[in-house]
């Protein structure tokens, strides 16, 4: 087995700067993940001219990614049509396991940002049940597989 080749994990990150045997023991293959906040959700206790709490959800998000190391994107998107289940986002990796998380309060941005780096540090492309935060143990809505793995067989 040689070394891990960039161009076969188009999702991964890999510190090409360094030495072959300093990135099999010191660092961490890490998938590309975005987190989408809904920022169109309503939780039903904002006034009707106030900024939706979505919104400010999606804000929080942004701001707590901005302040970190992360390369976590965050992207606002308009709905997630999962509006039973209040304040709604997703966290997508690109190779592997997808998550839509529902019930979320405006307070919940740093654990999107936890249960990201969860998933991009994940070796199996799956977002570990240890250390993931209640609100995301609670609120998941649906597991969705990788796109790879959906075939016309399948």
């Amino acid at each position: 087995m040689g070394a891990p080749r960039y161009d076969e994990h188009p999702g991964w990150i890999l510190d090409l700067t360094a030495r072959h045997d300093e990135q099999q023991s010191d660092a961490q293959e890490t998938r590309r993940v975005t987190v989408h906040v809904c920022d169109t959700c309503r939780s039903g206790q904002e006034a009707a001219d106030a900024p939706r709490d979505g919104a400010l959800l999606s804000e929080r998000t942004k701001t707590l990614a901005a302040e970190g190391r992360d390369v976590i994107e965050i992207r606002a998107v308009a709905c997630l049509a999962n509006c039973k289940r209040g304040l709604s986002a997703s966290i997508q990796s690109a190779d592997g396991w997808s998550y839509v998380f529902g019930d979320l309060t405006t307070e919940a941005a740093a654990d999107l940002l936890t249960g990201a780096r969860l998933l991009a540090t994940s070796p199996d492309g799956l977002m570990p049940w240890k250390g993931r935060p209640d609100t995301l143990k609670r609120g998941m809505i649906a597991r969705i597989p990788p796109l790879r793995s959906i075939s016309p067989e399948s």
